[in-house]
Order: C-alpha cells, then structure tokens, then sequence
C-alpha cells in the first residue's frame, strides 16, 4: 500500500492511489503562489504492514503564459513646449508575472486609435524597451496641457498575451536647454508675469471684498428694519407712541387715558374704556324730565349718574348729553364758529322753534321785543 506522510504535505495538494502508487492533483496549483513542492511516500507491504520504506518526491509547476506584460513602473512623462519633431521624451520597459523562458522578448506599438493623432509615436529598441518620441514641432499648454497615450505591450510566449497601458503626458514650460522649468497649473499664467505669490495676493483681495460687501448688506438690513418699527413692535405703552391727530369733540375713541388718572381708580376699574366692549349693555333707566325741569339741575343730575357710574368714559363731553352733534336740528352750539360780535349774530330762527324758545327768541331777539317784566 502506499501513502503520504502528511507530515510533510501540510496543505494536501496531492493524493496517491493506495494501489496503483499513482500521484494525482488534488486542488488548483499555481505557479506564481508556490513553484514547487516537496513531500515524501510511504510503502508497506499487506502481508507484514510493519515492512516500509520511505522516498522524497519533488515536483516542479511548469508556467503557463497567463499574464500579459505591463510597464514595469508608472511615468511622469512631459513634453516641452519647445519640443522638435522626433524629440525622445520618455523609455519605458515591461514586466511580466509570468516565469519567462529564455529568451522571451516583449514588442512595444501604439494602439490602432492612436496611431492617426500625429502628435506622440513609440519607437521599439527590440531590447525589452521602446522611446516615446514627438510628432509635431511644439505644444501649446493652452491649448491642451495633458495628453494620454494608449501603448500596447506583447509578449513571445505561447500563447501570446499583450495589454494596452495609457502614458500620460503633461506638457510643461522649458528653457532653451530643455531644462523643464514649471509644469504646475500656476504655469498657465506665468507667461503673462503673474507668480504665485501674486495669484494668492489677488485671490485674498477678492475674499476681504466679499467680506466686506456682505457685512455691509448686513448692516443696511438691520438699519432699514429699526427705521421701520411700528408701534405695534413695541409693547410699551401706546400713549407714549401715540401719533395720530384727534377726530375733535366726536373723537370719543382716540386712545386710552386711563393712565392719566389716579392709579387707584383704574385698579378699582379694569374695564377698558377706549374700546368698545364685546358684550352689549342695557342703557339705564333714567327718569324722563319734566317739562318745567330746570336746565341746570337737569344737567347736574346726568353729571352725578356719570360720575358714579364705572361704565362711563373718563371725560366729559356735551356729546354723550345728545344736546348738539351730527344730526341736531339746532346744529352745534360751539363758540368755535361764532362771530366774533354778538350784534352780527341773528337769532330770529328761535321764533321758528315753538313756544318753548319764545323767552329765549325774545332776550336774543330784537332788544325792543324784549321786556324783563314780563318773564315769569
């Protein structure tokens, strides 16, 4: 019989037929993982299986060309913008995962694509390396500052394996020489004598300018908004803020002047009195007045009911008396549109009156119509 002292084969990569001594696979080998491998066989006799012996067994993993070539290092090629036509800027080599025979020989060309662009072309040494070499007699970086080039690599191994790697070439600014001077963004500018400490200077003048219209914006919103506060934004009283002119006598709802009289009294009262309240009220009672009722005594009584009552506005006025006002008959009594003498007045409308205003008609009457004896 015949086995494998797995002492040895620790990852069980092979197996072998107790009978036959056939060694077989007994997973996926890979070359470029582990290229060889090193284990021993055991073989005992049936009839006595103490009797055994023991022999080594090397194999070696052929290669199979499963990787194609690529550059063996990426470039940082460039261009001068002076360059001349067949101007070598740039040899690049080619490695391969594979175990390469002796022998074996990588080609270099561009891609079909890239072959009708005139402007870079790759030059095969026919020694593992290739030369990118120029096309065209100067490059502007204006125009464009970055150009990629498709190369493809072939190797000579069965069966063929080849790849395409993309160079990249930045066109940059050089002295006479050749020598690259700049080949960074800022360089676009440089022909026209700007550096970069100039570019950062003018970059932070834009920056404070900014800064500076943005607070002023600021500023001017906050000012427009303090001008154009309202009464209604400030919760102090309204008497203080008060700026609109008086309807007159009948102006009976003009503001509160509560806060004019004693304290005391609007605590008793906290009834507002210059709005009208939600809720309606019944008028008082008042006891009709008799024809011969003194005029005075008349209106002293009405000037005790409303001061007594809570209800009633903080102020006198004739108007709430309903003696003169829109609508009277006898129009307003006011002193205001009188003349300015009494013998310019005409009173002999109070004879239109009825007889109730015949005394009055006669004492403001013609003075010869008038006779104080005759008053009763």
């Amino acid at each position: 019989r015949y086995f494998i002292d797995w002492k040895n084969d620790v990852d069980s990569y092979f197996t072998i037929d107790a009978t036959e001594g056939t060694i077989a696979t007994n997973e996926l080998l890979d070359r470029e993982s582990t290229a060889q491998y090193n284990f021993s066989i055991i073989a005992s006799k049936v009839s006595n299986p103490l009797l055994t012996s023991k022999v080594n067994v090397i194999i070696n993993i052929l290669d199979v060309n499963e990787f194609p070539p690529e550059i063996s290092v990426p470039y940082e090629t460039s261009v001068c913008e002076n360059a001349k036509p067949g101007q070598v800027i740039q040899t690049v080599t080619a490695a391969d995962k594979d175990l390469s025979p002796a022998g074996q020989r990588f080609s270099f060309r561009l891609s079909p694509e890239a072959s009708n662009k005139p402007n870079f072309t790759v030059h095969d040494y026919r020694n593992n390396t290739a030369g990118i070499e120029t096309r065209r007699n100067g490059y502007s970086r204006r125009q464009q500052e970055l150009y990629f080039l498709p190369v493809v690599i072939e190797d000579s191994s069965y069966p063929v394996q080849s790849s395409t790697n993309t160079l990249t070439i930045r066109v940059c600014r050089c002295d006479s020489d050749g020598t690259i001077l700049s080949c960074n963004v800022e360089a676009i500018f440089l022909p026209v004598g700007l550096s970069t400490g100039a570019l950062i200077a003018i970059l932070l003048c834009i920056v404070i300018l900014l800064v500076i219209v943005v607070l002023y914006v600021a500023l001017r919103r906050q000012k427009k908004k303090d001008t154009l506060m309202t009464s209604k934004e400030d919760i102090r009283d309204n008497v203080i803020h008060y700026d609109d002119e008086g309807g007159g006598e009948e102006d009976t709802q003009a503001f509160d002047i509560g806060a004019l009289r004693n304290p005391k009294v609007i605590e008793e009262n906290k009834i507002r009195r210059d709005i009208k309240p939600d809720t309606l009220r019944f008028p008082r009672q008042r006891p009709p007045a008799e024809d011969n009722t003194d005029i005075r005594d008349f209106i002293n009584q009405r000037l005790q009911e409303n001061d007594v009552d809570p209800a009633a506005p903080p102020y006198d006025s004739l108007a709430t008396y309903a003696y003169e006002g829109n609508g009277s008959v006898a129009e307003s009594l006011s002193s205001i549109d009188s003349l300015t003498t009494e013998a310019d007045q005409d009173y002999d409308y109070l004879s239109d009156w009825g007889p109730r205003f015949k005394i009055l008609a006669d004492m403001f009457g013609e003075e010869e119509n008038y006779n104080p004896d005759k008053v009763t």
